[in-house]
């Protein structure tokens, strides 16, 4: 698994989040920035050729798409296309810090709304699409 994609794409799932119910809070982007340094960073030892921690591209990718006012739906799917092409290098524990992560991130802003738990619920969802191996 390239590293640097992974975050962009973990990016793109934070985004759509925090997108969904129509407007990114201030305190759902301080949020993310929270989680990229404390959460993200520590357990990152892979860096770009700058020596840049891979982990901050959640956050750069976060960034773009806020500046292009990219849509929620196309960021959601472009994460879950990428788990499935992906699938090998995900493990339970990736897959449950990624459901947490967009949990808390969700839960800043005045608690978790319907469209967010509706999009969180689709990840999990989603997600054990992706890993339930189809019966013979």
């Amino acid at each position: 698994m390239i590293y640097r994609r992974f975050y962009s794409e973990v990016g793109k799932l934070m985004y759509a989040v925090a997108a969904v119910d129509g407007k990114v809070q201030k305190k759902e982007y301080d949020k993310l920035r929270e989680i990229v340094e404390k959460k993200l960073v520590p357990v990152e030892h892979s860096t770009d050729q700058f020596g840049t921690d891979n982990a901050y591209y959640a956050e750069i990718e976060f960034d773009i798409l806020m500046d292009r006012d990219a849509g929620s739906s196309a960021c959601f799917e472009s994460f879950c296309n990428y788990v499935e092409a992906h699938k090998t290098a995900f493990d339970a524990h990736l897959k449950m810090m990624v459901v947490n992560l967009v949990k808390e991130l969700a839960h800043v802003y005045r608690g978790t709304t319907s469209k967010e738990a509706a999009l969180i619920k689709k990840l999990k969802h989603r997600l054990d699409e992706i890993f339930t191996e189809p019966k013979a």
